[in-house]
């Protein structure tokens, strides 16, 4: 089984929290014994696949496979044309060089209002960047991103391989289980 689940903001990617009161997976209504495939943190939202299958984590997580993730990124400030040059050419995160990555100026996309809004300050403007990667270090949008000098204030895995997460149709919280043409997609 392979499910897409559109993980809203503000929770953990795990079935238990590790503290009291924290939103876990466990409030989705997913089947027993599915784990997810790679994660996305607390803060962020979006495509998140989910499985009891068996070395899938492996096909869609080793490095060395470079597998596509492409992310929606709201950031502090008016990016630059050059900002966008140092994303596509990797950037120093953590001590290491990110992978080249593609990196594009995205006008507003039409998502779901997250729930707290991101703060909204009057004299400073905020854009979109759409970022796609093949890999997937701890934080590494938004460690990238303060790296070029734009803070990250919202994120939002858009899609995995070719499988978009607006084709879905899911809201925040909700899950499908995805058929071969949706499989082809995630490994195309």
């Amino acid at each position: 089984m392979l499910l897409a689940l559109y993980k809203p903001y503000d929770v953990l990617t795990q079935f238990t929290p590790d503290h009291p009161g924290q939103r876990t997976l466990a409030e989705c209504g997913l089947p027993p014994h599915v784990y997810s495939l790679g994660r996305l943190d607390r803060d962020s939202e979006g495509l998140l696949l989910l499985s009891d299958e068996p070395g899938l984590n492996t096909r869609l997580l080793d490095p060395k496979r470079g597998h596509r993730r492409l992310y929606h990124v709201q950031v502090d400030g008016e990016i630059t044309p050059a900002a966008l040059r140092e994303l596509e050419a990797g950037v120093l995160v953590q001590g290491e060089r990110t992978r080249p990555a593609r990196a594009l100026r995205l006008e507003p996309p039409d998502w779901p209002p997250r729930d707290p809004p991101v703060r909204f300050r009057k004299n400073i403007p905020t854009s979109w960047i759409s970022l796609e990667l093949t890999e997937g270090k701890n934080r590494q949008v938004r460690r990238m991103t303060a790296a070029v000098g734009f803070p990250t204030l919202r994120l939002l895995r858009a899609s995995i391989g070719t499988l978009q997460l607006s084709a879905l149709g899911l809201a925040p919280g909700r899950w499908v289980e995805l058929g071969a043409e949706e499989r082809r997609q995630i490994f195309a």
